[in-house]
């Protein structure tokens, strides 16, 4: 049996930066997300942002590219009050997954929040993706209560990391 390995992407290969979610190559992703996540939850334990939202002023929205510009991933944070943000709609697309690409989108969202005074981002998840929990946990966040408008839940799990005032100058 013949087994086919893909390259491994490189810092070079990935462009992630800030972009307008309203795009149809992003509203793609979104779309898988939302698919995905519909083998998963019923509607009502799932906290999917729409478009309109997504493209709110107080949304940091990033895009993850390849080197041939297709997007490959995507993820925001929803700046509130009290310093604190919401990470949302991270996903990556499975052929894509394991080569560094959601650590780096996260990277550049915690960045870019922090310029802007975020001390805290805060995320809602399911229990079901055990690949998702394994990332956030590999990535400093903690287990925690429930937080602004949530209610404590069976299908949710909520998550939160602090974020250091030091930015790193690259990403």
């Amino acid at each position: 049996m013949r087994s086919f390995n893909m390259p491994k992407l490189t810092t070079t290969d990935i462009c992630v930066q800030l972009e307008k979610p309203n795009q149809p190559e992003v509203i793609a992703l979104i779309a898988e997300l939302d698919a995905y996540q519909d083998t998963l939850y019923p509607a009502e334990a799932r906290y999917a942002l729409d478009l309109t939202t997504l493209e709110q002023e107080n949304v940091l929205f990033v895009v993850a590219r390849d080197k041939d510009g297709t997007a490959i991933g995507c993820g925001a944070v929803v700046l509130g009050c009290n310093e604190a943000g919401e990470l949302k709609r991270m996903f990556v697309r499975p052929a894509n997954r394991v080569r560094g690409v959601a650590s780096r989108l996260l990277a550049k969202l915690e960045c870019e929040s922090m310029k802007r005074g975020c001390c805290l981002i805060q995320l809602e998840t399911g229990p079901y993706q055990a690949e998702a929990l394994a990332f956030y946990t590999k990535h400093d966040f903690q287990i925690c209560g429930a937080f602004g408008n949530y209610l404590a839940h069976p299908l949710s799990v909520f998550m939160q990391k602090g974020l250091s005032n030091t930015i790193p100058e690259t990403l």
